[in-house]
This record gives C-alpha cells, structure tokens and sequence, in this order.
C-alpha cells in the first residue's frame, strides 16, 4: 500500500484532508514538518500532505522556508473547510466543563464560544493531540477543540458541534513528490507554484512582475520572506494562474528570469475546483 505522511496525530486536519484526498492511501503521522520532508525525500513515503495557508491564520510559515530548498514537487493542491468539535470523556456536559485544550489556531478560531461559557483556554500542540489527552484522563472539567474525526478515534462525546466563528474558515494543502508531474496541457484550469530572487538593481521587483501585467496572467499568490534572517535576501513565494506552455505565460516567466537571480517553479498542477467557487465577480 503506497503511504501519505501528514504532521500531527490521527484525527488531525491533515489526517482528514490525506483521507479525503487519497482514501487508498495509508495515512503516516509525523511529528513535524521537518519529519514530513525527511519521510519523503528518505523515500519512506510517497507523498506528503502539507497546509500552506489557512483563510484566518494566513500562511504556513515554516513551509515556506522547507519547501523551495527541499527537492520536492507540488503534484497537487485541496482546500479543507475547518470544523471545530466541543469534545470531551463520556458524562462530562457544557456544565461540568472548566478548561478547553487546542491548538492556538484553534483556540483563536472559537472565542465565541470560549467566551459565552467562561471557559479557560489551554493551549496544546495540536488539535486531534489535545483529543488524545483528554482520552487518557478521568477529568470531566477538561474538554478538547478538534475534527469530529479525532472524537471517533479517541472514544470522546461532542459536546458541541462547528463551534468556529467563521464559516469560510479553511486550509489550503498542498501535495509533494519526490517526482514532478505537471499537469497536462489541455486548456483545463492549472496552477503554477514558483519562486524567484531579484537582482540587486534599483526597480528590480517592479521590472521582474511588469511581464504578469502586460500578458495578463493572474497572480493569485505573493508573498516574501527572508533568506537565512538576512534583510538583503528576499525570496518571493508566488502562484499564477496558467501553465508554462501558455504563451502568455512563457513570456511573463521569460521577463521574471530576465531580472532575477533565482527562479525555480515548485509545481505545475490542475486548480482545485474549490477556486471556481470563490471566484470574484468581475466588474
């Protein structure tokens, strides 16, 4: 059976989203992002489930700086609604219940219903790891915020059902390979993940995006950061609508490589078909 790794603990939303997306899959759990590329590039596992953004928290940070150094290849991409379950032992109720455990995000992401109860909020490693806590106490004061899917592995009663304050909460995943499969050049929808450097000349930036604008390609993404905490280097994160093949867009990238120092594409991948739904409307 081909194997997926996720970080965090089964019932995380990794976990849901590798089930959802590869239910053939034999879903790994690692401890950390940097388990996760090691698990990959080692050949342990063939691919890699990893969130890039969540619609309220923003991006990934980590990923960032792991993935254009990493070798690997986006292949893919899935955006996962988030859902927060009250989830505690059974015979525990909203009453009896002192403290919520989550992760931060999570925790930041159901104030609501924090606030109405009085509950303290404890902040744990994660959400489906907060669950697995709570399951290995006798503690009816202590509840945990997690998937629904954590509270079926772990034995826990829901309390609460899609506790989060935002309905349009949601991550963004991406999928790695060792190997590159861009997607067919067919007409249908793609995406195209890459990063650049731009030289050290004045107007650099304005000059290397120019080529976007003029050719008309839509950059859905970009975001910078610094190189090895140096305030010289930045590295731009970007995706554009398009494949390379797209004359338009070989021109754009054609101009980008003209004015930078670097410039990798990461993935060339079909667009989830969640982006037709959040399309904004056009004037």
């Amino acid at each position: 059976m081909k194997k997926i790794v996720f970080q965090g603990e089964p019932g995380a939303n990794s976990h849901i989203a590798c089930a959802d997306v590869y239910p053939d899959y034999e879903a790994i759990p690692a401890a950390t992002f940097e388990d996760c590329f090691q698990a990959i590039t080692r050949g342990e596992v063939d691919l890699a489930m990893i969130p890039i953004e969540n619609s309220l928290a923003g991006r990934v940070a980590d990923i960032h700086h792991l993935l254009p150094d990493s070798g690997l290849h986006i292949i893919g991409e899935y955006f996962l609604p988030i859902r927060f379950q009250l989830m505690a032992l059974k015979g525990a109720t909203l009453e009896t219940i002192k403290t919520v455990e989550s992760h931060v995000h999570a925790l930041g992401q159901c104030r609501r219903i924090l606030r109405e109860h009085g509950y303290r909020a404890v902040v744990a490693g994660d959400t489906a790891g907060a669950a697995r806590i709570i399951s290995e106490t006798s503690d009816l004061t202590r509840a945990a915020l997690a998937p629904r899917f954590a509270a079926e592995i772990y034995g826990l009663d829901i309390l609460a059902e899609n506790v989060e304050d935002a309905e349009h909460n949601t991550t963004r995943f991406v999928i790695l390979s060792r190997e590159p499969a861009p997607a067919a050049h067919d007409g249908s929808p793609v995406i195209t993940t890459f990063v650049f450097r731009v030289r050290n000349i004045p107007a650099a930036l304005y000059k290397a995006l120019g080529g976007f604008a003029t050719n008309g390609i839509n950059m859905t993404k970009l975001e910078s950061y610094q190189l090895d905490g140096r305030f010289s280097a930045t590295r731009f994160y970007v995706d554009v609508e398009g494949h390379p093949k797209d004359p338009a867009l070989a021109r754009a990238l054609e101009e980008l490589a003209f004015f930078s120092a670097e410039l990798r594409i990461l993935g060339v991948y079909a667009a989830a078909p969640f982006r037709a739904d959040v399309v904004e409307p056009h004037d």
